[in-house]
């Protein structure tokens, strides 16, 4: 029981019939705006952290007052 042609055709007739076409243009345009800059994102987000050298990290001893509330410590995994 699949959907034929003719049900999806009355099916988008009657989207459009409650949405109006202006409404489910800003939808669209809205998601589409929203998938490029997901994929500007990712795409920035790989090749920042391929190029970039690591970040130094902070030290607990420092005058800065928000190091007094932040502990930097690293993992160890045991071999």
């Amino acid at each position: 029981m699949g959907f034929s042609t003719t049900h999806l055709i009355i099916f988008l007739v009657i989207i459009i019939v409650i949405f109006g076409t202006k409404k489910l243009r800003n939808i669209g345009s809205d998601l589409g705006g929203a998938v490029k800059g997901f994929k500007d994102g990712m795409k920035d987000g790989t090749d920042k952290t391929a190029d970039a050298p690591a970040a130094p990290t902070q030290q607990v001893g420092s005058a800065s007052p928000a190091a007094k509330e932040t502990i930097d410590v690293e993992a160890k995994t045991k071999a």
